[in-house]
């Protein structure tokens, strides 16, 4: 269906007199679709008391890090990036209800840390060059890939455990290579 979307658009924009109704005519049915999909997952979660199980076993891993002062640290590519920052700003503001701060931090905002290690490293030390700069033992490394082969996340993990850090892949449905060397995944069943 996203492919019929996009076709549709790019007709739509080289066409001066594009027709509305078809256009909200395809988009409701592609909202429909994409709803229905995330329906679906969310009752495969639902069903699945192992994934439960595994969610409420890292969480308690980050609350324990987290009462013995230490940091959940996040890192993801595209999507995921946007992941990584907003559970990161989730814990430091206050999600549901006021309370104390959470130390947490995604390693992609700081934009100049970002462009230097790409410049003087490459992309694949991204990540665990930050890691060794902010990260001590004791705190949480969580890498978020859909597809569980983001090299410059195992990069980060690798590093991560050589630190002893407790690491963490929120994954695919196949964890592939991040699921290989993390201490825990959780793999969400889809590989969107």
């Amino acid at each position: 269906m996203a492919h019929i979307a996009g076709e549709f658009i790019n007709n739509m924009l080289q066409d001066k007199e594009y027709k509305y109704n078809e256009f909200a005519g395809l988009a409701k049915r592609y909202i429909v679709e994409e709803m229905q999909q995330t329906q679906k997952l969310f009752e495969k979660i639902v069903a699945d008391d192992k994934l439960q199980e595994k969610i409420i076993l890292v969480s308690d891993i980050c609350y324990q890090a987290l009462l013995n002062k230490n940091k959940i640290v996040f890192c993801g590519n595209g999507g995921s990036a946007a992941d990584s920052q907003h559970l990161a700003a989730e814990l430091v503001s206050k999600l549901s209800y006021d309370r104390p701060a959470l130390n947490a931090i995604a390693l992609t905002t700081d934009t100049s840390a970002l462009t230097a290690i790409v410049n003087d490293y490459g992309y694949l030390q991204l990540f665990s060059r930050q890691v060794e700069a902010i990260a001590h033992e004791g705190d949480v490394l969580i890498g978020i890939s859909t597809s569980g082969r983001s090299a410059n996340i195992v990069n980060a993990i690798k590093i991560a455990k050589q630190m002893n850090l407790t690491t963490i892949g929120l994954l695919g449905e196949n964890g592939r290579d991040i699921g290989e060397i993390v201490d825990y995944q959780i793999n969400i069943p889809s590989s969107k």
